[in-house]
C-alpha cells in the first residue's frame, strides 16, 4: 500500500511544475470552483498510477493544479464514495498522495442533507466535527508510518481556519452556519426517522463521504477545513422528496459563496 502511495506521488512530482501547499476536494455540483482556478494543468485520474476513478454524476476526474487566491494548490474534480464499491483505503488514497507531496492544509466541501430546523437550503454550514458511521474505518488494518496508531481526533477541523471563514463570511456578508456532520456509507438518502435519529445524536448535516477523507487526513497531520452545502433538508413533520439531481441544482446555485470564502481563505492562510 505504501509502496503504491509513494509510486503515485513520483510519478506526480515528475510532472508538476508548481509546489501546493493546499488542496480542495470539490464534492457533489461544487465542481464550478475549478473555473476559477487559473494557470492550470491537469491530469485525468485514469491517467495517474494507482489511482481509482469517480464514477458519480457531477463528480469529473481530474486533479487539477494551478493558482486560487494567488497561491499554488491542487484540486480533486470528483472524489471517491464507498458505496460506489471502493475499499476506505481506496476512498481514502489520494490523501495518502497529498501528504506525500507535501500538501499541509486541506479544504472539504460536499452536498449535504440538513435536519437542524434552523437550516435552510443553499445555507452553507461550517462543520466543527463529525460522526462516523461509516461500517469500515480508513484506518483499519497494519498502521503506515505517515502517523501514529491511535490518532487524536479532539480537532478534526481547525478551529483556526474556522475562525478565519467566520472573519470572511462577516465581511463578504455572506451567512454561515456551523454544525456537526454525520458520515454514512449511501447511497440510499435518509429516511425520515434516521434524519430525526442522527439529529437526536448531536449530527446538523448527514452526507455520504467527508469523514474517512478527513480521519486520513489528520493522521498525516494535514489540518482540514470542511464546509458543507445543505442541498435537502430531512426528518421535519413533513416528507421531502430529494433526487440527485436536485442535489446537484442547490450545490450550483450556492457555489459561488463558498468559492468566495475558499479563495479568500487561501490567499490568508
Amino acid at each position: 500500500m505504501y509502496a503504491k502511495i509513494r509510486e503515485t506521488a513520483s510519478w506526480l512530482r515528475q510532472r508538476m511544475r508548481t509546489n501546493p501547499k493546499t488542496a480542495i476536494i470539490l464534492g457533489t455540483g461544487l465542481g464550478q470552483l475549478a473555473s476559477e482556478i487559473t494557470d492550470t494543468y491537469e491530469f485525468s485520474y485514469k491517467d495517474i498510477p494507482n489511482f481509482p476513478v469517480s464514477t458519480v454524476e457531477g463528480h469529473d476526474g481530474k486533479l487539477i493544479f494551478g493558482k486560487l487566491g494567488g497561491k499554488d494548490i491542487m484540486a480533486m474534480k470528483g472524489r471517491f464514495h464507498f458505496y460506489e464499491g471502493y475499499s476506505m483505503k481506496e476512498v481514502t488514497f489520494p490523501e495518502r498522495v497529498m501528504h506525500e507531496l507535501g500538501i499541509e492544509t486541506l479544504f472539504v466541501s460536499n452536498a449535504a442533507g440538513g435536519m437542524n430546523p434552523n437550516f435552510s437550503i443553499g445555507d452553507l454550514m461550517v462543520i466543527t466535527d463529525h460522526i462516523n458511521f461509516f461500517p469500515e474505518h480508513p484506518l483499519h488494518g497494519p498502521n503506515l508510518p505517515t502517523g501514529p496508531r491511535f490518532p487524536d481526533m479532539h480537532q478534526p477541523y481547525d478551529k483556526k481556519l474556522v475562525e478565519l471563514a467566520d472573519g470572511i463570511a462577516k465581511e463578504k456578508g455572506i451567512k454561515l452556519q456551523h454544525g456537526v456532520y454525520v458520515g454514512v456509507q449511501g447511497p440510499t438518502f435518509e429516511t425520515p426517522a434516521e434524519y430525526r435519529m442522527f439529529h437526536i445524536l448531536g449530527g446538523d448535516a448527514v452526507g455520504m463521504s467527508t469523514v474517512p477523507e478527513v480521519i486520513v487526513a489528520r493522521h498525516t497531520g494535514i489540518k482540514v477545513f470542511g464546509v458543507s452545502i445543505i442541498t435537502d433538508l430531512g426528518g421535519f413533520d413533513v416528507p421531502v422528496e430529494v433526487s440527485h439531481e436536485e442535489v446537484q441544482e442547490a450545490a450550483n446555485a450556492a457555489q459561488p459563496k463558498m468559492t468566495e470564502i475558499m479563495r479568500e481563505m487561501i490567499s490568508r492562510s
